[in-house]
């Protein structure tokens, strides 16, 4: 039997599961939300253009406008200053085989229900990995927050009354080990973004960002259901859309659990 063979047959038989790990686009759907001095992330706007009517009797279809980076979506290294000058930095430009890879899951969701500001450190990836193995070459690390029953439905991205948003996300040593020590594929995680909300703070800014990006590395936020994933053993499939000189896109991304 192939292996392509071998792959239809473990799914059409439940033996490799697929489990969605993506948020549901619509014009509710919450954006990343900058200070009022930024440009800001366009939500889903959609517009219909017939649905089965005198604008087209026999279809329905839609036009929408959305940002790059809304809803669960992927990070390509352009989107960030420390990336703009990376080799095929941007989504058109990215080798297909990279959307394809193992997944580490590192549950973090108790700390996070204790404190919606939780830091993932460096020291917290080397206790999971004395219990679960060493964190693979080109595999993504996952953090897993079960976010979406923590925080309000209606304040997902978690912002108090002055601006500030509180979400969890990786130090500056953590994001440096993962990459030096590592050589990650990328970070992903539940929340809105890679980084900490409080990682404006940080020294640099949004550390997750700069220097994954700045090391040919990629990103994926708002995702959901990391809770069906096991901490090892899974692959994940997160093309996305192939925008010319994208600096990201929204994607469905899938992961193939044994």
């Amino acid at each position: 039997m192939t292996v392509n063979a071998a792959l239809l047959n473990a799914i059409a038989s439940g033996e490799l599961k697929v489990v969605d790990l993506t948020e549901t686009l619509c014009p509710e759907y919450p954006t990343i939300s900058l200070p009022p001095e930024f440009g800001q992330a366009s939500p889903m706007v959609i517009n219909e253009i017939s649905r089965y009517n005198e604008s087209g009797p026999m279809w329905y279809w839609n036009n929408f406008t959305i940002s790059e980076h809304t809803g669960t979506h992927f990070d390509a290294p352009a989107h960030w200053i420390s990336g703009k000058d990376v080799e095929n930095g941007t989504v058109d430009l990215v080798a297909p085989e990279r959307f394809i890879a193992g997944v580490n899951v590192v549950d973090c969701s108790k700390e996070a229900a204790a404190d919606q500001d939780f830091i993932l450190s460096k020291q917290f990836l080397l206790d999971w990995e004395a219990e679960h193995g060493q964190i693979e070459a080109n595999s993504w690390v996952f953090m897993r927050t079960d976010w979406r029953k923590i925080v309000s439905p209606d304040n997902w991205t978690n912002t108090d009354a002055e601006g500030q948003a509180h979400h969890p996300g990786p130090d500056e040593e953590c994001v440096l080990w993962m990459i030096e020590e590592r050589d990650v594929l990328g970070f992903g995680t539940e929340c809105v973004g890679t980084d900490a909300g409080i990682g404006f703070s940080f020294d640099p800014p949004l550390p997750c960002h700069y220097h994954m990006h700045g090391a040919g590395k990629y990103g994926l936020q708002c995702m959901t259901n990391l809770d069906q994933l096991p901490e090892k053993g899974a692959v994940i499939v997160a093309p996305p859309l192939k925008i010319r000189d994208g600096s990201g896109s929204p994607l469905r991304v899938l992961a193939l659990v044994p």
